[in-house]
């Protein structure tokens, strides 16, 4: 059998496995170690197989991961998270769907601190979903702000998604984090509008919430809250000035939410314990994750797939705007059914031959691809986003219901998407400033 014959049966062997709800790391690792057994040999499979974990030990951009991890889960286990979402409710309570608003920018808020969607969604949907419904907020109206806004973890930096990227594409961790800012921010922005204008044209969506604030409660709210805007301030604003590498900049941010827990008396060893074991979780699964899409880099390399791949898009004659468009599509797709950054994983050693051969931007399809990623933690029938706020609300809300809230959203992502698609300097003005690569 011809190796590339052998490699794209692989990849169906790959979407199988998904499909029957086996591991990705799994997946990924078995039929590839397979693939490379079959198209060279055994010798060749394991070696490649035992040099990986020390590949990934050893990898300064990917050491990043861990350090926003355990910066996020830090200031999750201190509280910090808590006194977020109480200032933005003082502050946003005005507005039409105030309480949801505030939830938008608490997940923003926190998203920037702990660069994961799942961990933004499940601490936020905690302390504001039963707020909103204790208020008679719309059920659907409420799970979906927070199943939505967690998405926002993905590119606001610090974001996991963007490092695993950066790492596979060889391209600089630090740009593709400047880069997710804006779209980012746009992002919020565009949630806070939509619930806005919903609310005022429903109000019975979310009725107003009588409580009296006073401006003396509004800069109270803010005294605990501070460090967590200048933590994340100065993560961001260290990469962007060419300062830290990511890896120091994390480094730093998980150093001083430790000491800014400790000020507030809210740090004990046993708090600091539970932050270390959470983040050496999460970093243990992904880079299992990770370590199985590097066996199908170069299962797939070594069948030819990526060489075919270029070709063909070669004799299409495609340009870079039908690439990204057909890309877009295919992640719709897939991420309707699998895991997202399992979804990254599996299909950049396909599509990066074909934008080398365009030599497209690699940094503005960072941004592409994570915020199609992003899409895919809401869409039915498996968005884990949707799956994590219904564990927070139990029974209390149906699962149809928090797709029902979400719909609302995916329409904000439709724009948001052709934003960025057809005017790529969103993504790209930002990273063209930095001082250092």
């Amino acid at each position: 059998m011809e190796p590339l014959t052998i490699g794209f049966l692989g990849i169906v062997a790959i979407l199988v496995l998904l499909a029957a709800r086996v591991p990705i790391a799994f997946a990924l690792g078995s039929v590839s170690l397979v693939g490379i057994i079959i198209v060279r040999n055994e010798r060749a499979a394991f070696a490649m197989l035992g040099g990986l974990p020390h590949e990934f030990a050893s990898s300064w951009e990917l050491s990043a991961i861990p350090m926003f991890l355990l910066m996020g889960a830090v200031a999750y286990k201190t509280g910090l998270t808590s006194s977020l979402y109480a200032a933005a409710r003082v502050w946003l309570n005005n507005l039409p769907g105030g309480l949801a608003v505030a939830t938008n920018f608490t997940a923003a808020g926190f998203a920037a601190a702990s660069g994961s969607s799942v961990a933004t969604s499940a601490a936020v949907g905690r302390l504001a979903i039963p707020e909103m419904l204790k208020y008679g907020y719309d059920k659907s109206l409420a799970t979906g702000t927070v199943a939505a806004s967690g998405t926002l973890g993905a590119l606001i930096p610090p974001s996991i998604a963007f490092v695993v990227y950066g790492f596979f594409t060889e391209q600089s961790v630090g740009r593709l984090l400047i880069a997710g800012l804006i779209p980012g921010l746009m992002t919020a922005a565009a949630y806070t509008i939509m619930i806005v204008g919903r609310c005022t044209i429903w109000p019975k969506l979310a009725p107003k919430v009588a409580i009296e604030v006073t401006w003396g409660d509004r800069w109270r709210a803010l005294r605990d809250v501070w460090p967590l805007p200048l933590l994340v301030l100065g993560v961001v604003g260290s990469i962007y000035a060419g300062i830290a590498t990511p890896t120091e900049a994390g480094a730093l941010g998980a150093l001083f939410a430790i000491l800014i827990g400790l000020a507030q008396g809210r740090c004990s060893f046993e708090v600091l314990k539970e932050a270390v074991m959470d983040a050496l979780r999460t970093t243990s699964s992904l880079f299992f994750l990770a370590i199985g899409a590097v066996l199908l880099t170069r299962f797939l390399a070594l069948a030819g797939v990526p060489t075919y791949i270029a070709n063909l898009v070669s004799d299409m004659n495609l340009n870079e705007l039908e690439l990204v468009i057909a890309l877009a599509v295919i992640y719709l797709i897939l991420g309707m059914f699998l895991d997202p950054l399992g979804v990254m994983l599996l299909t950049l050693p396909v599509f990066l031959p074909a934008f080398d051969a365009l030599n497209v931007n690699l940094i503005w399809i960072g941004v592409i691809v994570v915020k199609m990623i992003e899409i895919g933690l809401l869409t039915p029938p498996v968005g884990l986003n949707v799956y994590i706020v219904k564990n927070v609300v139990g029974d209390a809300v149906p699962l149809s219901t928090i797709f029902k809230g979400v719909g609302w959203f995916l329409v904000c992502e439709f724009f948001i998407m052709w934003l960025l698609i057809w005017y790529p300097q969103f993504s790209l003005w930002l990273p063209s400033l930095m001082m250092d690569g």
